[in-house]
């Protein structure tokens, strides 16, 4: 029987033939990265090869790295086997990681979605054999709302509060949603304040795309100067000391968990607003049949029930455990690393 092209070890997404690791969660010798995010692209690895715009994120994140760049669709080869990187659309600099060997192909999205956001490279579908899925928000439940509604709602919700003399505590994780939020707030009401951890990420995204002006929250900003005003800040800040210069404040979340009303209970959130860098449930079965596969491995999300789902379509569907993390972990437990 022979080796599978790509196997998950202890250590990662394994491919022997070019011995290389997709996204791994332990330190290897040389791994290709899918985006940015800390479940994804770990530090410690002694090679890294990502997509050219995803370079100024993870050393930003990393440090000092030893990393290679790579353009869309551009195919560099290793031991024989072929690899490129193709537009997952998940967040600015997130690929799909394409792998080819004797006529075989596999595709890891990483993380993705199919909705244009107007700041990442739209996905693009990728032909292959097998399909390496996340399932975040693999059940039916989940359906995205077009965002332009979602961000009418956004903005709607901030002139009134600003109308209220209060001020708008937008919560988003400082890498992806941040920048999704910053490039379609409405500057015509009011000011855009960030804090430290979002401003940071912002200032690395600036150098690849276009953003608003934005104010860091330090320790001489004006409780007065922010009042009514926006402020983005990391869903780790929700209760802390630094949150409470912002007083009168009205606060929201910006989650595809915010499907479910008792998530927003859960997290003492005023307002909550669906809105998602990852596929609906709909995205991902669209997604999955473009593809053209027939072997679908589901790594992280509601796995078990969507890949029963899949196998009652007449897929060969499976799941893989994974160090990856859902969205609800990407917005509270990696914070620290961006401060």
């Amino acid at each position: 029987m022979k080796t599978p092209l790509l196997v998950f070890n202890q250590k990662g997404i394994y491919c022997e033939a070019a011995d290389v690791y997709l996204d791994p969660w332990k330190p290897v010798k040389k791994a290709i990265i899918s985006h940015g995010h800390a479940d994804h692209s770990r530090g410690g690895h002694q090679q890294y090869i990502t997509h050219h715009t995803n370079v100024p994120i993870i050393k930003h994140r990393l440090g000092e790295i030893s990393v290679t760049g790579k353009a869309w669709n551009e195919t560099f080869t290793i031991n024989g086997v072929k690899f490129s990187f193709h537009p997952a659309g998940h967040i600015i600099g997130s690929s799909q990681i394409r792998v080819e060997h004797r006529g075989e192909v596999w595709v890891f999205t990483g993380d993705y979605k199919t909705e244009d956001d107007g700041l990442a490279v739209p996905y693009e579908v990728v032909k292959c054999h097998t399909f390496i899925t996340e399932c975040t928000f693999g059940l039916p439940a989940f359906k995205w709302l077009p965002q332009q509604q979602v961000f009418n709602d956004i903005n709607n919700w901030w002139q009134q509060n600003q109308d209220d003399g209060r001020t708008s505590i937008l919560f988003g994780y400082s890498l992806g949603k941040a920048q999704r939020l910053l490039k379609h707030l409405d500057t015509s009401i009011g000011k855009i304040y960030t804090h430290g951890a979002v401003e940071n990420m912002t200032e690395v995204v600036r150098e690849i795309a276009d953003l608003p002006p934005t104010e860091k929250i330090t320790r001489d900003t004006k409780k007065e100067d922010i009042k009514g005003n926006i402020v983005i800040a990391p869903p780790s800040t929700h209760g802390s000391p630094w949150i409470k210069k912002m007083v009168p404040y009205v606060t929201a979340s910006a989650s595809g968990w915010m499907t479910f009303r008792g998530a927003r209970r859960r997290r003492a959130i005023d307002k909550g607003f669906v809105l998602s860098d990852h596929c609906d449930w709909q995205g991902l079965l669209s997604s999955i049949k473009a593809t053209g596969a027939e072997k679908v491995i589901c790594t992280h999300g509601y796995t078990d029930i969507f890949s029963r789902f899949l196998a009652e379509q007449g897929y060969d569907a499976r799941t893989e455990q994974t160090q990856y993390e859902e969205e609800n972990a990407e917005q509270n437990s990696k914070e620290k690393q961006e401060s």
